[in-house]
């Protein structure tokens, strides 16, 4: 959750906003900082990267370990699969291992996600 304990709607569309977008990726880098904290990552551990892509996409944020790879997007397969996760060999792996989805709303509950992630990925 969030420092003012409210839930951000990370389902909102951003496409075509760039101020909701910038919001979206303020608030996913954020809470993938909380999730790295949940799955017990040290600092320096893990990159946290951001692209913005196109005006007519959300962009994704990641968290990339030597062992995990967390990418967060407004997925055109839908918000229930908006959290792509799965095992990798190295920060330059970006194909991994295959792939898990979550509901982008995880993002509001890290320990939950994190949870989910040990159980899916045994990390």
């Amino acid at each position: 959750m969030s420092r003012t304990s409210t839930t951000f709607d990370f389902g909102k569309p951003v496409a075509y906003d760039a101020a909701a977008k910038r919001l979206f990726h303020s608030r996913a880098r954020s809470q993938l900082r909380r999730l790295a904290t949940a799955l017990g990552l040290a600092p320096g551990s893990y990159d946290l990267r951001s692209n913005p892509a196109g005006i007519a996409v959300s962009g994704e944020i990641t968290l990339h370990t030597e062992r995990l790879y967390v990418q967060a997007s407004q997925s055109a397969m839908g918000n229930a699969n908006g959290i792509l996760f799965r095992t990798c060999k190295g920060r330059k792996d970006y194909v991994g291992g295959p792939n898990n989805f979550a509901s982008l709303d995880l993002l509001n509950r890290p320990e939950e996600l994190a949870q989910r992630i040990r159980e899916r990925c045994h990390v």
